[in-house]
């Protein structure tokens, strides 16, 4: 409980053990735990709610004064403070600078939240960090709000048209979860195609989690949060840590119970770049036109997420230092070389083309030799419909594999005359242009890397010789 109540208040979440972290995330509810727009919104909101029910207690003042700017005046630096605790990262710091700009949206008598305030704070942060345009934070956050925005001024519109009903308890009650729910499903869909461009994770689950969760953390866990920070000078944080403790335990069940669903979450292929860009494009369409024709968005969205049906998981995969290959066998898992070394690059490559179980050990030397993947002591031999892959690891392996099968990845140089004549992957191809990637094609042999990828720019690093000249 208290690594969960740190991650909340400071940001810190080094604390809280690997399993939970799981738990949290296939159940749809990591982002209570990332210091964002929701922590320093609520702050915010608890602080000006807060003071302007303080005012209200002081009639002079209240009948006299505009208590509603004062609030929003003195809740700003309340919200400075938790961010500046929680770190300042800079999603913290990115999501302060939105609730300000409410706030004093407030203070000026403007309107406090529209697609004008979302595209004034993110020509602000871009002016001072463009590059994070191009990180998940940036935009996961701001297509949460965008269509938060749109779709609560849809209904807005809507509500102008209906005739006024009573409120009652019931009613009231009802709309809040509702509320709640809409909320999940709308940012919960925004970010999804981000989630999965960078993170290749969807909780399919989130919403019945959500409506139990964000209620807990916004009506109970932060209210005792914020009171933590005002009764830790004098000591007596305590009476406010246990009651917080009370509700982080009731969201931890939540996710515990949900993330034991079948298919809690699911793992899925990196989306392209140009597919993400389509689903970009369509959304800010859907989003930001208010006539019918805005539902033409839908087709932007609809052509990015399709290219997930028609992705393809490479044959082959090596790391620019021919330290860890993984090869693709028939039943659709990944043999890798070594299950030790290379951890994290494994976890990538198996995450980012979308495969879920672990991988399968690479077959002991004298293996059968009509299976798929046979190794010897000088390298192995992988073999598909169209092609055979020779995978050297001895120079001995050339004398017969240049001749016989269509493509060679060797871990050392490869200086033989088999090289102009056969395609080739050796040590200083790897080096050059770091890992590689291989379709094996009917009548094709398809061949991506890293630099090649990236292209000739001034900020891609180029390899080093021994002499620590750029290599060409």
């Amino acid at each position: 409980m208290g690594a969960i109540a740190a991650a909340l208040m400071t940001g810190d979440r080094s604390a809280i053990p690997e399993d939970i972290m799981k738990t949290v995330r296939d159940s749809g509810l990591a982002h209570l735990l990332a210091i964002s727009g929701l922590h320093i919104g609520l702050v915010a909101g608890i602080l000006f709610i807060g003071f302007r029910a303080l005012f209200v207690l002081l009639p002079y003042i209240a009948l006299n004064f505009p208590i509603k700017k004062w609030a929003a005046a003195f809740a700003i630096p309340g919200a400075l403070a938790y961010a500046l605790i929680s770190g300042a990262s800079i999603p913290t710091l990115r999501a302060f600078l939105m609730i300000t700009l409410v706030l004093l949206a407030v203070m000026l008598d403007r309107r406090g939240i529209s697609m004008r305030m979302v595209a004034w704070t993110a020509a602000i942060v871009l002016l001072f960090q463009p590059e994070s345009v191009l990180g998940a934070s940036f935009q996961m956050s701001f297509s949460a709000v965008v269509a938060l925005i749109a779709v609560y001024e849809f209904v807005s519109m809507r509500r102008l048209n209906q005739e006024f009903k009573s409120r009652t308890l019931i009613r009231t009650f009802g709309l809040y979860v509702g509320g709640v729910a809409l909320t999940t499903l709308v940012s919960g869909l925004a970010t999804a195609p981000f989630a999965i461009f960078h993170f290749n994770r969807f909780a399919l689950y989130g919403l019945a989690a959500n409506l139990i969760a964000v209620p807990i953390t916004a009506l109970w866990i932060m209210p005792w949060a914020v009171l933590v920070f005002i009764l830790m000078p004098f000591g007596l944080e305590g009476f406010a840590l246990t009651p917080m403790f009370w509700g982080i335990e009731v969201v931890l069940k939540t996710a515990q119970f949900v993330s034991q669903w079948p298919g809690a979450a699911i793992t899925l292929p990196a989306m392209s770049t140009e597919a993400l860009l389509s689903v970009t494009c369509g959304l800010l369409w859907l989003c930001l036109w208010r006539s019918r024709w805005r539902l033409f968005g839908t087709v932007g969205i609809a052509a990015g997420l399709a290219t997930l049906l028609l992705y393809r998981a490479p044959d082959i995969l090596v790391d620019g230092d021919a330290k860890l290959m993984a090869v693709r066998l028939v039943n659709g898992q990944y043999a890798v070389t070594s299950l030790r070394r290379k951890k994290y690059t494994r976890e990538v490559w198996l995450r980012r083309i979308g495969h879920s179980g672990p991988p399968v050990p690479w077959p002991k030397k004298k293996n059968p030799r009509n299976h798929q993947l046979s190794c010897d002591g000088q390298g192995c031999l992988y073999r598909t419909q169209f092609h055979v892959v020779s995978l050297a690891i001895h120079p001995g392996a050339l004398l017969e594999d240049c001749y016989t099968t269509s493509l060679i990845i060797s871990t050392f140089p490869i200086r033989q005359a088999c090289r102009h004549s056969l395609r080739t992957i050796d040590r200083f191809d790897l080096w050059r242009d770091g890992a590689h990637a291989v379709w094996l094609e009917k009548n094709n042999i398809r061949v991506e890397s890293v630099n090649a990828w990236r292209g000739h720019r001034p900020w891609v690093l180029k390899p080093e010789n021994s002499r620590g000249v750029p290599g060409s």
